[in-house]
């Protein structure tokens, strides 16, 4: 989980043939193809210097930020990621808040280990405090911003914290799609219900 991964692969010798192809690929798709709504998302991006390193060697491989319309995200699932939001908003179009990988690294807690399992909490206080930290930093710099996880579809209340967040998107694997919409519709439905009562004291 947390060895040789993520954006560190893309600008490293040993796999930048590959990230070339990943690059001619999302090329193809853009440009001949026509899929030009096709955004680009950098997984497990450690520091902002990384973030530009793939940014630049994206270019180089033929996708230019912004040309065409190219808009590239990374994602938020480490903790630097969350205490540098306003940094990293410098080198990326948007942000996609990883939680799984988020809880993990920020309880220290391997998401795929048995033993520790039941300490897994994508609602543990840290973690929606990292989330909260993430979602306000994006807003500040009007940096769109989503999660994707089971987390709002497993807990209502989740989806609802994410609602009041006031974050831009929620993505769902699709055997949890209807719950995570009934769960988010409520959680909506009670955040306006909440303000119009704040409203009118």
């Amino acid at each position: 989980m947390l060895g040789f991964r993520g954006a560190s692969r893309y600008y490293s010798d040993h796999y930048k043939e590959g990230f070339a192809l990943e690059c001619a690929a999302i090329k193809k798709v853009r440009e001949k193809m026509g899929l030009v709504n096709l955004k680009v998302m950098v997984p497990f991006c450690r520091t902002v210097k990384e973030g530009k390193q793939v940014v630049e060697l994206m270019e180089k491989n033929g996708l230019k930020k912004g040309a065409n319309g190219l808009e590239i995200y990374t994602m938020v699932e480490i903790p630097s990621n969350v205490i540098l939001a306003e940094e990293f908003a410098k080198v990326f179009d948007g942000f996609s808040i990883g939680s799984n990988d988020l809880t993990q690294l920020t309880l220290g807690i391997d998401r795929d280990s048995e033993i520790m399992g039941k300490l897994f909490d994508e609602n543990d206080r840290a973690v929606k405090r990292m989330i909260a930290m993430a979602i306000r930093s994006a807003n500040k710099t009007k940096t769109k911003i989503g999660l994707c996880g089971q987390a709002p579809s497993d807990f209502p209340e989740f989806a609802r914290f994410l609602v009041e967040e006031e974050i831009d998107s929620i993505s769902f694997n699709p055997d949890a799609l209807l719950q995570g919409i009934e769960n988010i519709n409520k959680a909506e439905e009670s955040h306006a219900t909440f303000g119009l009562a704040e409203s009118s004291n």
